[in-house]
């Protein structure tokens, strides 16, 4: 199984680019995780949607070929960053990719909700028109990381909190029954 992760902060030292990681390393055994570069697109131009960019083409073709999609989501000012609203309103443009698609949201901060509303935000655009995505129920199945700092292991560089990863497990066997039945 291929899957692509969409990490909303361009921060090398990103909690959540670090949260990518840990999932693409623990889950190595049940999926394929490739982490997208969204940095290099260009700011969305409806005068160019009709024949985008190659990194846009490159974006949509990656998304295309997954099986499903992650993406992991800073919180800004309750919502998500630009940097990922960006290549999501380039996603529900032209092929339109994510129609259908199985999406799971997570995201890692080091407040105390873990990017609860951000996230709440990104389900909502995630059910706009345009992209209509394929998700579980938000009831148990939120990856919302809080207080990261403390839940990275010596030198931060993966998750290493057992209880979140716990969860984590429980909520990622459940988006891949929900990629399997689709």
């Amino acid at each position: 199984m291929k899957l692509i992760a969409l990490v909303g902060s361009l921060r090398r030292e990103s909690v959540n680019l670090k949260l990518a990681l840990t999932l693409q390393e623990r889950y190595r055994g049940k999926f394929e995780l490739d982490i997208a570069n969204i940095g290099t697109l260009p700011f969305f131009d409806q005068d160019e949607e009709e024949n985008p960019p190659e990194s846009v083409r490159k974006l949509s073709g990656q998304v295309a070929a997954a099986d499903g999609v992650l993406i992991l989501t800073p919180e800004y000012n309750w919502s998500v960053p630009g940097v990922l609203k960006n290549a999501l309103d380039w996603l529900s443009r032209g092929d339109k990719v994510l129609i259908g698609k199985p999406v799971l949201a997570a995201g890692a901060s080091p407040g105390m909700y873990g990017t609860l509303r951000g996230q709440l935000h990104l389900r909502e655009i995630l059910s706009s028109p345009g992209i209509q995505a394929a998700m579980l129920p938000p009831a148990g199945n939120e990856i919302a990381v809080a207080q990261a700092p403390q839940k990275f292991g010596e030198g931060g560089a993966r998750l290493t909190d057992e209880r979140t990863l716990t969860h984590i497990d429980v909520v990622v066997d459940r988006f891949l029954e929900l990629i399997r039945h689709r």
